[in-house]
């Protein structure tokens, strides 16, 4: 483009649509997941532009699957995902379900939506919602662009906030008229030149203190969370390491809060699995006898303790290490807040230890306990392995515990495993064994059904050097078949197995369990997924049996495309994971044999 006369030197003259472009091309965004739309057809035609020259467009079919896709191109990579709704109004609405999920997950999602005009605003215009107030509840921060010579400085803005401490998404409305009026700008700044690059250590003090109460630790354990698991995908396996290091040097369990069980490697001796009531017995035993909990990067939240003494041990010394501030104490009085990130921490303390057991002159007696302690902890791990292995049923009509059995001898070490909600999923999250940090992603702190297909399109692209194998029930597998096109036109290749037991499961169990089996709303009634995938042009697998849950696996693993394995699950295996809920219900409960 020549430059008209009076531009300054260096200077462009861009639309709006094709200065956001630009600043996502400065930020060094390589896919963009969206739906077109008339609101925003400036800044699609800026995309056409750049197609051949590293940013790649991901057209989808409904906005929400669209933002999980971002969602889970976010959490793989460590970058943040970029959603564009093209429309403003019903297509901009539909991206609240997957922001409030991005928002649950502190997952960094960048949602560009098309606006209004200007001039429209307050007169009932036609596709007229408040997209300023609409996004403020499920995101970090809203802005609404109230010029084209903002642009730029508002997409860099928006990149600050979504990957800042704590990260999570953040929502930028583009009006019409904004993307269409033409401006001149500057070359694009780099975002070393406005992002922060570095996370706060912990103090001398801190380190110190919580190193002297973890050498004289009888019974201590380690809960590392989403502060571990996510600083591995900026660190590499330097974070898991970390983690893995204390453990080594305090010689004692390291567990992983739900949804983190690929924060270290399954393999390590000292690594108990997922804890509290959606974890296993093992892991959530360390956490309730522990008498020194060191909580590293977790903020022992709902899904890791039901806010419940019956989860942790009420007479343990609490060190609460986050980078989160307010989640420091929150849910149980601490022994020490430690306001720092994870990795580091971990890192000092391994250091620390040496001085601390010389300082304190800890004894052989005290050695010799924690040592039980931890012997106790393997020789109780190395048996519920083998008794998770031994008790899968592996008759017919398929049981939730065959089906992993047989995932767990076929998916390669390195697969990415992306989870839907339900009780079949639920199940799943430490029945599957996550050889690689950076292997899981999960739905779990919003509890969304129909997540977990598009996540795994989103974790694909982002790592194509990795299997991904999602896995849904057949409720959330409806919602979402649409995308099975984006697949295909796009050649993501990854594996859905499909648990399909034809019902809601989690809430047909509630129903049998709480209500007298008066069932309604509960049954599914679905195409075979298998078939479908092959109309939409992927590849189609079906498990009528639980022998023949391997082979269809491994098969749709080596079809080289986009494949769905259609799994037959007992209808009656359900199984009520929230009964604390229905606690109110139970003196009503009447019969024997229910389910329990």
């Amino acid at each position: 483009m020549t430059p008209p006369p009076s531009m300054s030197p260096g200077m462009r003259l861009q639309s709006g649509g094709q200065a956001a472009v630009e600043a996502l091309r400065a930020e060094g965004v390589g896919h963009v997941f969206g739906l077109i739309g008339s609101a925003t057809m400036e800044l699609f035609d800026a995309l056409y532009d750049v197609a051949d020259d590293g940013m790649r467009f991901i057209g989808v079919h409904d906005e929400r699957t669209g933002t999980h896709m971002a969602d889970g191109y976010a959490r793989a990579s460590g970058k943040a995902g970029v959603i564009v709704a093209g429309q403003n109004g019903p297509g901009a609405a539909n991206l609240v379900t997957g922001l409030a999920q991005a928002k649950a997950a502190y997952s960094p999602v960048i949602a560009l939506a098309g606006a209004l005009a200007s001039g429209h605003v307050y007169r009932d215009a036609f596709q007229e919602v408040d997209q300023q107030a609409l996004f403020a509840p499920v995101t970090k921060k809203v802005w609404t662009a109230p010029s084209v010579d903002r642009v730029p400085e508002l997409v860099r803005e928006a990149f600050r906030v979504a990957m800042s401490p704590r990260r999570g998404p953040v929502q930028l409305n583009l009006p019409r008229d904004v993307l269409s009026a033409q401006a001149e700008f500057a070359p694009m700044q780099a975002p070393t030149q406005y992002r922060n690059h570095s996370a706060p250590g912990p103090d001398a003090a801190s380190v110190r203190a919580a190193a002297e109460m973890l050498v004289q630790a009888e019974r201590p354990v380690i809960v590392a969370g989403g502060g571990i698991k996510n600083s591995v995908l900026e660190l590499g396996l330097e974070a898991a390491e970390a983690a893995l290091g204390l453990a080594e040097a305090l010689d004692c369990p390291i567990v992983t809060s739900p949804g983190h069980g690929d924060a270290v490697p399954h393999s390590h001796r000292l690594n108990g699995g997922q804890m509290g009531p959606r974890g296993n017995v093992v892991a959530s035993r360390q956490v309730q006898e522990a008498d020194v909990i060191l909580a590293l990067g977790t903020r022992l939240g709902f899904n890791s303790t039901f806010y419940s003494y019956d989860n942790v041990n009420a007479e343990a010394k609490i060190i609460h290490v986050e980078l989160e501030p307010t989640a420091i104490g929150r849910f149980f009085p601490v022994a020490l807040g430690i306001w720092a990130d994870a990795v580091q921490t971990a890192q000092a303390l391994t250091s620390a230890l040496p001085k601390a057991r010389d300082r304190l002159a800890i004894s052989a007696q005290a050695d010799a306990q924690r040592m039980a302690w931890t012997a106790s902890f393997e020789a109780d791990r190395a048996s519920h392995l083998t008794n998770r292995d031994a008790n899968a049923v592996t008759t017919d009509p398929a049981q939730p515990s065959g089906v992993f059995k047989a995932l767990r001898s076929v998916l390669p070490a390195d697969t990415i495993i992306t989870m839907d909600a339900g009780t079949l999923c639920l199940q799943a999250h430490d029945a599957l064994d996550y050889h690689t940090p950076g292997s899981l992603f999960t739905p779990l702190d919003f509890g969304l059904v129909g997540f977990s297909y598009a996540c795994g399109l989103g974790a694909k692209l982002a790592r194509p050097d990795r299997p991904v194998v999602s896995l849904m029930g057949d409720g959330g597998c409806g919602m979402t078949t649409s995308e099975l096109s984006t697949a295909v036109d796009n050649d993501i290749k990854t594996v859905t197995v499909v648990l399909n037991n034809k019902c809601w499961g989690a809430e047909k169990a509630y129903q049998r369990d709480f209500f007298d089996g008066r069932y309604i709303g509960a049954d599914v009634s679905s195409p075979p997924f298998d078939k479908l995938a092959e109309l939409y042009g992927a590849k189609g697998f079906r498990a009528e049996s639980v022998a023949d849950v391997a082979g269809a696996v491994e098969a749709a693993l080596a079809c080289d495309a986009p494949a769905v394995v259609d799994v037959a699950v007992d209808p009656d295996a359900l199984y009520s994971f929230r009964r604390d809920s229905f606690t109110h219900r139970i003196a009503n409960i009447s019969g024997a044999g229910r389910g329990r």
